[in-house]
């Protein structure tokens, strides 16, 4: 059996197989495997990540082969092809609020300069992550989201304690100034962050309004972080009954 003939769906991501050169597809092969290591990537895998047949793949690995590279194939039931450990990446400490950063990064760079670029970085810096801080990771993501506008937000710093509150579902006690300029004292449960025209929001459940509510952080006068951990909340069960503007995920690759 070939290795690749059968396993999984392929991955998703973007295709590179249009207006790409066989030297450039053999190059970013490598690269996968090399962030993937130990880890097995099948030839249906890679024809999907790289727009290309699987037996162009199968060619492609044979070539790599002869010229050197130390890739080897795993015949059984997963199938599939990786490289040699020597040639891995070791582990790297990323902890999952550092791999998110690098993903917000990334998300808002869009279509910019070494905006491919970075997408690829991150996907080598999460594959090269230990299992448990790349699954922290990716969970951590569900939880931070990006408007889609047109308009260039102000940057606008994330107090610390919000970002604790969003990681550890801490609830926090804020003095909020609402639109119409009045103050109030509330407590919220933090579910996620959102970005859009007018900077950084945290969408949390208020327990004074017993509702989810977008908060804009500019707003907020006093935060304060609790010790209380609120109860886990899924992102869409709290969309809050003020008008918003439509969301994008975060994508860690």
């Amino acid at each position: 059996m070939r290795p690749g003939s059968r396993g999984t769906e392929p991955v998703g991501g973007r295709r590179y197989g249009v207006g790409v050169n066989r030297t450039d597809r053999l190059y970013a092969i490598v690269e996968e495997l090399r962030a993937v290591a130990p880890r097995l990537r099948t030839a249906r895998e890679l024809a999907a990540r790289h727009g290309v047949s699987v037996r162009t793949v199968e060619r492609d690995i044979s070539a790599l082969q002869q010229s050197g590279v130390p890739i080897y194939a795993d015949v059984g039931r997963r199938g599939g092809y990786a490289l040699e450990k020597s040639m891995s990446l070791p582990p790297l400490n990323f902890t999952a609020a550092e791999a998110v950063a690098l993903a917000v990064a990334v998300a808002r760079a869009g279509d910019g300069p070494f905006a491919a670029a970075g997408r690829s970085a991150l996907r080598k810096i999460l594959a090269a992550m230990s299992r448990q801080n790349a699954d922290a990771a990716q969970q951590l993501a569900l939880r931070v989201r990006l408007f889609d506008t047109p308009e260039a937000p102000a940057p606008m710093p994330i107090p610390p304690e919000v970002e604790q509150a969003v990681v550890a579902r801490r609830v926090l006690r804020i003095e909020y100034l609402d639109g119409t300029g009045a103050l109030s004292a509330r407590e919220v449960e933090p579910v996620a962050l959102l970005h859009g025209s007018n900077g950084w929001y945290l969408l949390a459940w208020c327990r004074l309004r017993d509702e989810p509510r977008n908060f804009r952080l500019d707003r907020m006068k006093r935060i304060e972080l609790t010790e209380w951990t609120g109860p886990e909340r899924e992102i869409d069960m709290c969309r809050p009954t003020e008008p918003v503007h439509e969301i994008r995920m975060i994508s860690l690759g």
